[in-house]
């Protein structure tokens, strides 16, 4: 039996998704998960094969869980399923580890086929985002992107300083480089513009 953890914070995609995989004779879902942090705990308890994760998900991303586990040499596969054909997304999950990346307006009956190819050794990867993957490199550090994330969420650099202890001199030296990379004329667009890259 192949043993599953599946992380999503929509509940009814959530569920959808465990029906669906618990139709298969040789797919077991072990837990359920409403974001990355709870995703990461059912790992430590259940010792899955594989992870099912979406990306945007609050407390923790998907690609921050793939992140954690390729650092702690789980044994764990991750597979995202998501809503974003961005090739920034990718590119980024390709470098956390991750063994497949799949669109969820995909057919359905590809979903367990996936699972059991990366289960095989496989890396499954939409084909309409293999192709774009590496046209364009992320320039972000991640410095620029934390403070990219809280500049999309309102902050200004006295409160971004503060919640990421750094000085206020080094943050307006990140976003300054940041914003130049993107070619932006604010913090604010820089952030959209990663943003829509798939780079935030």
């Amino acid at each position: 039996m192949i043993k599953v953890v599946i992380a999503e914070d929509q509940t009814l995609l959530r569920d959808a998704l465990a029906t669906l995989l618990g139709l298969e004779s040789d797919i077991e879902i072990v837990g359920l998960a409403a974001n990355g942090r709870e995703a990461h705990d059912a790992i430590r308890r259940q010792d899955p094969d594989l992870v099912l994760t979406d990306i945007e998900m609050p407390d923790m991303t998907g690609l921050e869980l793939a992140d954690l586990l390729r650092r702690e040499q789980s044994r764990t596969r991750v597979v995202i399923v998501t809503t974003f054909d961005r090739p920034g997304y990718l590119r980024r999950a390709m470098e956390a580890g991750v063994s497949g990346f799949i669109l969820k307006d995909g057919p359905s009956a590809d979903l367990a086929g996936a699972v059991r190819r990366v289960m095989a050794g496989e890396r499954v990867v939409a084909p309409e985002l293999a192709a774009r993957a590496w046209d364009e490199a992320d320039p972000l550090s991640d410095a620029e992107r934390r403070l990219l994330r809280l500049a999309e969420a309102g902050l200004d650099s006295p409160a971004m300083a503060e919640a990421t202890g750094l000085a206020r001199g080094t943050v307006r030296n990140y976003l300054h480089s940041a914003i130049g990379k993107l070619g932006a004329a604010n913090r604010i667009e820089a952030a959209r513009r990663a943003r829509q890259k798939g780079w935030l």
